[in-house]
Protein backbone atom coordinates (compact mmCIF):
# COMPACT_ATOMS: atom_id res chain seq x y z
CA UNK A 1 0.00 0.00 0.00
CA UNK A 2 1.24 3.65 -0.83
CA UNK A 3 0.21 6.15 2.53
CA UNK A 4 0.32 9.39 2.56
CA UNK A 5 3.66 9.67 4.49
CA UNK A 6 5.37 8.59 0.75
CA UNK A 7 3.25 11.54 -0.62
CA UNK A 8 4.66 14.01 1.50
CA UNK A 9 8.31 13.01 1.84
CA UNK A 10 8.01 13.65 -2.25
CA UNK A 11 6.56 17.15 -2.05
CA UNK A 12 10.15 18.65 -1.83
CA UNK A 13 11.36 16.60 -4.34
CA UNK A 14 8.46 18.04 -6.72
CA UNK A 15 8.85 21.63 -5.61
CA UNK A 16 12.39 22.10 -5.60
CA UNK A 17 13.59 18.92 -8.06
CA UNK A 18 11.73 18.89 -10.94
CA UNK A 19 10.04 15.33 -9.94
CA UNK A 20 7.18 14.84 -12.21
CA UNK A 21 5.16 12.66 -14.11
CA UNK A 22 5.77 12.61 -17.42
CA UNK A 23 3.00 10.84 -19.00
CA UNK A 24 -0.63 9.02 -18.55
CA UNK A 25 -0.45 6.84 -21.11
CA UNK A 26 -4.05 5.37 -22.02
CA UNK A 27 -3.26 2.22 -24.10
CA UNK A 28 -6.25 1.30 -26.70
CA UNK A 29 -6.37 -1.30 -28.95
CA UNK A 30 -7.90 -0.38 -32.34
CA UNK A 31 -8.49 -4.42 -33.55
CA UNK A 32 -11.88 -4.42 -33.23
CA UNK A 33 -11.79 -1.25 -35.94
CA UNK A 34 -10.50 -3.59 -38.51
CA UNK A 35 -12.88 -2.56 -41.89
CA UNK A 36 -12.33 -3.64 -45.28
CA UNK A 37 -14.33 0.26 -45.71
CA UNK A 38 -12.19 3.35 -45.43
CA UNK A 39 -14.78 5.32 -44.26
CA UNK A 40 -16.12 2.80 -41.83
CA UNK A 41 -12.42 2.19 -40.29
CA UNK A 42 -12.02 6.11 -39.85
CA UNK A 43 -15.34 6.36 -38.06
CA UNK A 44 -14.86 3.42 -35.97
CA UNK A 45 -11.59 4.64 -34.95
CA UNK A 46 -12.66 7.68 -34.31
CA UNK A 47 -15.77 6.77 -31.90
CA UNK A 48 -13.53 4.01 -30.19
CA UNK A 49 -10.74 6.95 -29.54
CA UNK A 50 -13.31 9.67 -27.81
CA UNK A 51 -15.12 6.91 -26.08
CA UNK A 52 -12.61 5.24 -24.20
CA UNK A 53 -10.13 8.24 -23.62
CA UNK A 54 -13.27 10.87 -22.76
CA UNK A 55 -12.17 10.89 -19.44
CA UNK A 56 -8.45 10.52 -19.40
CA UNK A 57 -7.55 14.62 -19.28
CA UNK A 58 -10.18 15.14 -16.42
CA UNK A 59 -9.14 12.15 -14.48
CA UNK A 60 -5.31 13.20 -15.04
CA UNK A 61 -5.90 16.68 -14.38
CA UNK A 62 -7.90 15.81 -10.70
CA UNK A 63 -5.08 13.25 -9.47
CA UNK A 64 -2.87 16.46 -9.43
CA UNK A 65 -4.89 18.43 -7.76
CA UNK A 66 -5.57 16.00 -5.39
CA UNK A 67 -1.81 14.65 -4.87
CA UNK A 68 -0.24 18.60 -5.86
CA UNK A 69 1.62 16.28 -8.56
CA UNK A 70 2.79 17.37 -11.70
CA UNK A 71 1.20 15.19 -14.68
CA UNK A 72 2.99 17.07 -17.92
CA UNK A 73 1.53 14.99 -20.43
CA UNK A 74 -2.06 12.99 -21.05
CA UNK A 75 -1.28 10.65 -23.92
CA UNK A 76 -2.97 8.22 -26.10
CA UNK A 77 -1.10 4.78 -27.95
CA UNK A 78 -2.63 3.22 -30.16
CA UNK A 79 -2.51 -0.50 -32.33
CA UNK A 80 0.08 -0.10 -34.91
CA UNK A 81 -2.19 1.58 -37.57
CA UNK A 82 0.15 -0.77 -40.40
CA UNK A 83 -2.13 -3.83 -38.93
CA UNK A 84 -5.20 -1.96 -38.10
CA UNK A 85 -5.62 -0.43 -41.64
CA UNK A 86 -4.26 -3.33 -44.07
CA UNK A 87 -8.02 -4.08 -45.17
CA UNK A 88 -8.79 -0.50 -46.06
CA UNK A 89 -6.16 0.97 -47.58
CA UNK A 90 -5.00 0.86 -50.61
CA UNK A 91 -2.48 3.66 -50.63
CA UNK A 92 -0.24 5.89 -48.45
CA UNK A 93 -2.59 8.43 -49.06
CA UNK A 94 -5.50 6.34 -47.47
CA UNK A 95 -3.58 6.07 -43.97
CA UNK A 96 -2.88 9.63 -44.35
CA UNK A 97 -6.69 9.53 -43.88
CA UNK A 98 -6.06 7.48 -40.92
CA UNK A 99 -3.62 9.82 -39.37
CA UNK A 100 -6.22 12.95 -39.85
CA UNK A 101 -8.71 11.23 -37.68
CA UNK A 102 -5.79 9.98 -35.10
CA UNK A 103 -5.38 13.72 -34.90
CA UNK A 104 -8.89 14.52 -35.08
CA UNK A 105 -9.56 12.62 -31.85
CA UNK A 106 -6.70 13.39 -29.98
CA UNK A 107 -7.79 16.82 -30.39
CA UNK A 108 -11.62 15.78 -29.31
CA UNK A 109 -10.30 14.35 -26.02
CA UNK A 110 -7.26 17.22 -25.02
CA UNK A 111 -4.59 14.38 -25.05
CA UNK A 112 -1.04 16.29 -25.99
CA UNK A 113 0.10 13.20 -28.03
CA UNK A 114 -1.17 10.00 -29.78
CA UNK A 115 1.18 7.41 -31.01
CA UNK A 116 0.44 3.94 -32.78
CA UNK A 117 1.03 5.18 -36.35
CA UNK A 118 3.39 2.58 -36.72
CA UNK A 119 4.76 -0.59 -38.86
CA UNK A 120 6.28 -3.43 -37.42
CA UNK A 121 8.81 -4.75 -40.13
CA UNK A 122 11.57 -6.54 -38.46
CA UNK A 123 11.95 -9.35 -40.90
CA UNK A 124 9.86 -7.92 -43.98
CA UNK A 125 7.06 -5.68 -45.09
CA UNK A 126 4.45 -6.11 -46.57
CA UNK A 127 2.11 -3.93 -48.99
CA UNK A 128 0.06 -2.31 -46.10
CA UNK A 129 3.31 -1.51 -44.28
CA UNK A 130 5.40 0.14 -47.06
CA UNK A 131 2.41 2.14 -48.07
CA UNK A 132 2.11 3.77 -44.02
CA UNK A 133 5.78 3.85 -44.31
CA UNK A 134 5.51 5.79 -47.24
CA UNK A 135 2.89 8.01 -45.70
CA UNK A 136 4.81 9.07 -42.84
CA UNK A 137 6.05 12.73 -44.28
CA UNK A 138 2.85 13.65 -45.38
CA UNK A 139 0.59 12.06 -42.78
CA UNK A 140 3.40 14.19 -40.11
CA UNK A 141 3.25 17.34 -41.30
CA UNK A 142 -0.47 17.27 -41.58
CA UNK A 143 -1.06 16.86 -38.05
CA UNK A 144 -0.27 17.93 -34.74
CA UNK A 145 -0.03 15.41 -32.04
CA UNK A 146 0.20 12.23 -33.93
CA UNK A 147 3.74 10.43 -33.30
CA UNK A 148 5.07 7.68 -35.92
CA UNK A 149 7.19 4.74 -35.00
CA UNK A 150 8.79 1.76 -37.19
CA UNK A 151 10.39 -0.88 -35.29
CA UNK A 152 13.50 -2.80 -38.06
CA UNK A 153 15.07 -5.09 -35.99
CA UNK A 154 15.19 -7.70 -33.07
CA UNK A 155 17.23 -9.72 -31.58
CA UNK A 156 14.83 -12.52 -32.93
CA UNK A 157 14.21 -11.94 -36.09
CA UNK A 158 17.66 -9.64 -37.61
CA UNK A 159 17.64 -6.62 -38.86
CA UNK A 160 14.97 -5.56 -42.12
CA UNK A 161 18.07 -3.71 -43.92
CA UNK A 162 15.33 -2.98 -46.58
CA UNK A 163 13.56 -1.29 -44.17
CA UNK A 164 16.08 0.58 -42.97
CA UNK A 165 17.25 1.51 -46.27
CA UNK A 166 13.50 2.90 -46.87
CA UNK A 167 13.52 4.92 -43.35
CA UNK A 168 16.83 6.79 -44.23
CA UNK A 169 14.63 7.99 -47.03
CA UNK A 170 11.69 8.78 -45.30
CA UNK A 171 13.19 10.67 -42.20
CA UNK A 172 14.66 12.71 -45.07
CA UNK A 173 11.56 13.52 -46.72
CA UNK A 174 10.04 14.09 -43.52
CA UNK A 175 12.58 16.87 -42.87
CA UNK A 176 11.91 18.31 -46.12
CA UNK A 177 8.05 18.14 -45.44
CA UNK A 178 8.17 20.17 -42.26
CA UNK A 179 11.36 22.15 -43.21
CA UNK A 180 9.14 25.50 -42.71
CA UNK A 181 9.23 24.57 -38.83
CA UNK A 182 13.19 23.63 -38.38
CA UNK A 183 12.35 19.88 -39.54
CA UNK A 184 10.25 19.61 -36.51
CA UNK A 185 8.48 16.53 -37.68
CA UNK A 186 11.05 14.27 -37.23
CA UNK A 187 11.07 15.05 -33.73
CA UNK A 188 7.55 12.99 -33.97
CA UNK A 189 9.33 9.82 -36.06
CA UNK A 190 11.56 7.43 -34.29
CA UNK A 191 13.07 4.01 -35.95
CA UNK A 192 13.06 1.28 -33.09
CA UNK A 193 14.88 -2.39 -32.41
CA UNK A 194 13.27 -4.85 -30.27
CA UNK A 195 10.42 -2.03 -29.51
CA UNK A 196 8.45 -2.90 -26.22
CA UNK A 197 4.98 -3.07 -26.59
CA UNK A 198 4.14 -1.23 -23.44
CA UNK A 199 5.96 1.90 -23.92
CA UNK A 200 4.30 5.32 -23.20
CA UNK A 201 6.83 7.59 -24.14
CA UNK A 202 6.57 9.20 -27.40
CA UNK A 203 7.34 9.07 -30.69
CA UNK A 204 7.36 5.37 -29.85
CA UNK A 205 4.44 4.51 -28.14
CA UNK A 206 2.06 1.86 -29.45
CA UNK A 207 -0.66 -0.59 -28.17
CA UNK A 208 1.35 -4.08 -28.82
CA UNK A 209 -0.95 -6.53 -29.43
CA UNK A 210 -0.87 -9.03 -26.31
CA UNK A 211 -2.31 -6.01 -24.46
CA UNK A 212 -5.64 -5.94 -23.16
CA UNK A 213 -8.39 -3.91 -24.91
CA UNK A 214 -7.08 -0.75 -22.99
CA UNK A 215 -4.76 -0.31 -20.60
CA UNK A 216 -3.24 2.67 -18.08
CA UNK A 217 0.68 2.67 -18.38
CA UNK A 218 3.10 5.48 -16.36
CA UNK A 219 5.87 7.03 -17.25
CA UNK A 220 7.97 8.81 -13.80
CA UNK A 221 10.84 11.33 -14.51
CA UNK A 222 12.82 12.75 -11.99
CA UNK A 223 16.68 13.84 -13.45
CA UNK A 224 16.85 16.24 -11.21
CA UNK A 225 16.05 14.33 -7.83
CA UNK A 226 18.52 12.03 -8.78
CA UNK A 227 21.58 14.68 -9.09
CA UNK A 228 20.28 16.47 -5.80
CA UNK A 229 20.53 13.01 -3.81
CA UNK A 230 24.24 12.80 -5.22
CA UNK A 231 25.40 16.16 -4.00
CA UNK A 232 25.33 14.50 -0.88
CA UNK A 233 27.52 11.62 -1.46
CA UNK A 234 29.95 13.54 -3.43
CA UNK A 235 33.08 12.03 -3.02
CA UNK A 236 31.81 8.74 -1.84
CA UNK A 237 32.79 5.03 -2.82
CA UNK A 238 30.67 3.44 -5.66
CA UNK A 239 28.71 1.43 -3.25
CA UNK A 240 27.49 4.41 -1.21
CA UNK A 241 26.94 6.26 -5.08
CA UNK A 242 24.54 2.92 -6.30
CA UNK A 243 22.68 2.64 -3.08
CA UNK A 244 22.04 6.14 -3.23
CA UNK A 245 20.59 6.11 -7.00
CA UNK A 246 18.83 2.89 -6.30
CA UNK A 247 17.03 4.58 -2.62
CA UNK A 248 16.09 7.45 -5.13
CA UNK A 249 14.74 5.81 -7.81
CA UNK A 250 13.00 3.32 -5.39
CA UNK A 251 11.38 7.08 -3.72
CA UNK A 252 10.05 8.27 -7.45
CA UNK A 253 9.08 4.92 -8.76
CA UNK A 254 6.52 4.87 -5.90
CA UNK A 255 4.91 8.20 -6.79
CA UNK A 256 4.55 6.80 -10.57
CA UNK A 257 2.67 3.88 -8.62
CA UNK A 258 0.39 5.82 -6.90
CA UNK A 259 -0.70 7.84 -9.96
CA UNK A 260 -1.01 5.18 -12.01
CA UNK A 261 -2.85 3.23 -9.46
CA UNK A 262 -5.17 6.23 -8.71
CA UNK A 263 -5.96 6.82 -12.61
CA UNK A 264 -6.67 2.70 -13.43
CA UNK A 265 -9.29 3.04 -10.23
CA UNK A 266 -10.94 6.63 -11.41
CA UNK A 267 -11.00 5.06 -15.35
CA UNK A 268 -11.81 1.70 -14.14
CA UNK A 269 -8.92 0.77 -16.77
CA UNK A 270 -6.63 -1.76 -16.09
CA UNK A 271 -3.19 -0.64 -14.95
CA UNK A 272 -0.24 -1.94 -17.13
CA UNK A 273 3.42 -0.91 -16.15
CA UNK A 274 5.17 2.35 -14.46
CA UNK A 275 8.15 3.25 -17.16
CA UNK A 276 10.86 4.88 -14.76
CA UNK A 277 12.49 6.60 -17.03
CA UNK A 278 15.40 9.45 -16.39
CA UNK A 279 13.57 11.44 -18.77
CA UNK A 280 15.24 15.14 -19.28
CA UNK A 281 13.68 18.10 -20.31
CA UNK A 282 15.59 21.46 -20.97
CA UNK A 283 14.64 23.25 -17.43
CA UNK A 284 18.08 23.72 -15.71
CA UNK A 285 18.42 20.89 -13.17
CA UNK A 286 16.73 18.40 -14.73
CA UNK A 287 19.72 16.90 -16.82
CA UNK A 288 20.81 13.43 -17.29
CA UNK A 289 24.28 14.98 -18.29
CA UNK A 290 24.25 16.67 -14.86
CA UNK A 291 24.19 13.27 -13.08
CA UNK A 292 27.36 12.14 -15.31
CA UNK A 293 29.22 15.74 -14.57
CA UNK A 294 27.99 14.89 -10.58
CA UNK A 295 29.22 10.89 -10.65
CA UNK A 296 32.84 12.48 -11.89
CA UNK A 297 33.08 13.46 -15.06
CA UNK A 298 34.35 17.27 -16.41
CA UNK A 299 30.98 16.63 -19.22
CA UNK A 300 29.25 13.86 -20.70
CA UNK A 301 31.85 12.41 -23.39
CA UNK A 302 34.48 12.41 -21.48
CA UNK A 303 35.98 9.17 -20.74
CA UNK A 304 34.56 7.09 -18.43
CA UNK A 305 30.81 8.65 -19.64
CA UNK A 306 29.87 5.22 -20.70
CA UNK A 307 30.61 3.15 -17.38
CA UNK A 308 29.07 6.12 -15.46
CA UNK A 309 25.90 5.67 -17.26
CA UNK A 310 25.84 2.13 -17.49
CA UNK A 311 25.77 2.29 -13.59
CA UNK A 312 23.34 5.19 -13.41
CA UNK A 313 21.02 2.70 -15.73
CA UNK A 314 21.66 -0.17 -13.79
CA UNK A 315 20.55 1.45 -10.56
CA UNK A 316 17.89 3.43 -11.56
CA UNK A 317 15.88 -0.35 -12.56
CA UNK A 318 17.07 -1.85 -9.67
CA UNK A 319 15.67 0.63 -7.38
CA UNK A 320 12.38 0.65 -9.86
CA UNK A 321 11.44 -3.09 -9.82
CA UNK A 322 11.87 -2.99 -5.78
CA UNK A 323 8.70 -0.27 -5.85
CA UNK A 324 6.35 -1.69 -8.34
CA UNK A 325 5.61 -5.31 -9.36
CA UNK A 326 5.00 -3.65 -12.81
CA UNK A 327 8.16 -1.53 -14.19
CA UNK A 328 8.17 -2.18 -18.05
CA UNK A 329 8.49 0.08 -21.01
CA UNK A 330 11.81 1.16 -21.80
CA UNK A 331 13.28 2.24 -18.01
CA UNK A 332 16.79 3.62 -16.92
CA UNK A 333 18.38 6.64 -18.31
CA UNK A 334 17.83 8.87 -21.87
CA UNK A 335 20.31 10.84 -23.74
CA UNK A 336 18.00 12.96 -25.95
CA UNK A 337 20.61 16.16 -27.18
CA UNK A 338 18.02 18.28 -27.76
CA UNK A 339 16.16 17.76 -24.38
CA UNK A 340 19.00 18.16 -22.06
CA UNK A 341 20.97 21.44 -21.60
CA UNK A 342 23.96 19.07 -20.27
CA UNK A 343 24.25 17.28 -23.13
CA UNK A 344 23.53 20.43 -25.17
CA UNK A 345 26.38 21.92 -23.00
CA UNK A 346 29.07 18.57 -23.53
CA UNK A 347 28.37 19.09 -27.42
CA UNK A 348 29.10 22.64 -27.61
CA UNK A 349 32.36 22.37 -26.06
CA UNK A 350 33.25 19.43 -28.28
CA UNK A 351 33.04 16.77 -25.68
CA UNK A 352 30.43 14.67 -26.94
CA UNK A 353 30.51 13.47 -30.52
CA UNK A 354 28.05 11.28 -32.50
CA UNK A 355 30.23 8.53 -32.18
CA UNK A 356 30.24 9.07 -28.60
CA UNK A 357 26.71 8.62 -28.11
CA UNK A 358 26.52 5.69 -30.10
CA UNK A 359 29.10 3.98 -27.51
CA UNK A 360 26.55 5.47 -24.83
CA UNK A 361 23.76 3.59 -26.46
CA UNK A 362 25.05 0.62 -25.83
CA UNK A 363 24.09 0.51 -21.63
CA UNK A 364 21.00 3.39 -21.91
CA UNK A 365 17.57 2.91 -22.39
CA UNK A 366 16.97 3.56 -25.84
CA UNK A 367 19.52 5.27 -28.49
CA UNK A 368 20.32 8.24 -30.79
CA UNK A 369 17.91 10.37 -29.45
CA UNK A 370 16.56 14.04 -31.18
CA UNK A 371 20.20 14.47 -32.53
CA UNK A 372 19.88 17.32 -35.13
CA UNK A 373 22.19 16.96 -38.26
CA UNK A 374 22.35 18.93 -41.66
CA UNK A 375 19.91 18.98 -44.03
CA UNK A 376 22.47 17.72 -46.43
CA UNK A 377 23.13 14.32 -45.73
CA UNK A 378 22.52 11.60 -47.90
CA UNK A 379 19.92 9.22 -47.70
CA UNK A 380 22.36 6.19 -47.19
CA UNK A 381 24.42 7.50 -44.31
CA UNK A 382 20.88 8.15 -42.40
CA UNK A 383 20.00 4.66 -42.99
CA UNK A 384 23.74 3.58 -42.27
CA UNK A 385 23.53 5.43 -38.30
CA UNK A 386 20.04 3.58 -38.01
CA UNK A 387 21.82 0.37 -39.17
CA UNK A 388 24.34 0.87 -36.11
CA UNK A 389 22.01 1.53 -33.69
CA UNK A 390 19.71 -1.26 -34.68
CA UNK A 391 22.76 -3.92 -34.68
CA UNK A 392 23.66 -2.62 -30.83
CA UNK A 393 20.26 -3.47 -29.78
CA UNK A 394 19.63 -6.81 -31.70
CA UNK A 395 23.55 -8.27 -30.65
CA UNK A 396 22.87 -6.62 -27.26
CA UNK A 397 18.91 -8.09 -26.67
CA UNK A 398 17.50 -4.57 -25.70
CA UNK A 399 15.78 -2.08 -27.31
CA UNK A 400 17.46 0.54 -28.92
CA UNK A 401 15.92 3.64 -31.19
CA UNK A 402 17.04 6.43 -33.72
CA UNK A 403 15.66 9.62 -33.43
CA UNK A 404 17.65 11.92 -36.02
CA UNK A 405 16.76 15.02 -37.24
CA UNK A 406 18.28 16.28 -40.50
CA UNK A 407 17.52 20.25 -40.65
CA UNK A 408 17.03 21.36 -43.80
CA UNK A 409 18.50 25.11 -44.69
CA UNK A 410 21.50 24.32 -41.44
CA UNK A 411 24.75 23.62 -40.99
CA UNK A 412 27.01 21.97 -38.70
CA UNK A 413 27.13 24.33 -35.70
CA UNK A 414 23.67 26.14 -35.99
CA UNK A 415 20.98 25.87 -33.49
CA UNK A 416 17.78 24.76 -34.14
CA UNK A 417 14.95 25.82 -31.74
CA UNK A 418 12.25 22.81 -31.46
CA UNK A 419 10.11 24.86 -28.32
CA UNK A 420 8.37 22.85 -25.04
CA UNK A 421 9.92 20.06 -23.95
CA UNK A 422 11.39 19.52 -26.99
CA UNK A 423 14.34 22.22 -26.66
CA UNK A 424 16.83 23.24 -29.00
CA UNK A 425 20.19 21.59 -30.12
CA UNK A 426 23.06 22.14 -32.21
CA UNK A 427 23.69 20.48 -35.28
CA UNK A 428 26.21 17.98 -34.88
CA UNK A 429 28.36 16.39 -37.64
CA UNK A 430 28.22 13.10 -39.62
CA UNK A 431 30.64 10.73 -40.82
CA UNK A 432 31.42 12.29 -44.27
CA UNK A 433 32.74 8.91 -45.75
CA UNK A 434 29.76 6.50 -47.19
CA UNK A 435 28.25 3.63 -46.77
CA UNK A 436 25.84 3.39 -49.82
CA UNK A 437 26.74 0.31 -51.26
CA UNK A 438 26.33 -1.15 -48.13
CA UNK A 439 22.64 0.34 -47.95
CA UNK A 440 22.19 -0.89 -51.40
CA UNK A 441 22.05 -4.38 -50.46
CA UNK A 442 18.72 -5.90 -50.41
CA UNK A 443 17.00 -8.24 -47.78
CA UNK A 444 17.87 -8.71 -43.97
CA UNK A 445 20.90 -8.88 -41.72
CA UNK A 446 20.12 -12.59 -40.37
CA UNK A 447 19.52 -12.83 -36.57
CA UNK A 448 22.62 -13.54 -33.82
CA UNK A 449 23.37 -17.06 -32.74
CA UNK A 450 22.21 -16.28 -29.56
CA UNK A 451 18.59 -15.61 -30.41
CA UNK A 452 17.94 -19.37 -31.14
CA UNK A 453 16.43 -19.87 -27.44
CA UNK A 454 13.11 -21.36 -27.32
Amino acid sequence: MINIWEVNETNKMIEQENLDVRTITLGISLLDCIDSDLQRLNDKIYQKITSVAAKLVETGEEIERNYCIPIVNKRISVTPIALVGQSACRSAEDFVTVARTLDRAAKAVGVNFIGGYSALVSKGMTAGDEYLIRSIPQALAETERVCSSVNVGSTKTGIDMDAVKLMGEIILKTAEYTKENDSLGCAKLVVFCNAPDDNPFMAGAFHGVTEADSIINVGVSGPGVVKKALEQVRGESFEVLCETIKKTAFKITRVGQLVAQEASRRLGIPFGIIDLSLAPTPAVGDSVAEILEEIGLEYAGAPGTTAALALLNDQVKKGGIMASSYVGGLSGAFIPVSEDQGMIDAVEAGALSLEKLEAMTCVCSVGLDMIAIPGEVPASTVSGIIADEMAIGMINQKTTAVRLIPVIGKNIGETVEFGGLLGHAPVMQVNRYGCEAFINRKGRIPAPVHSFKN
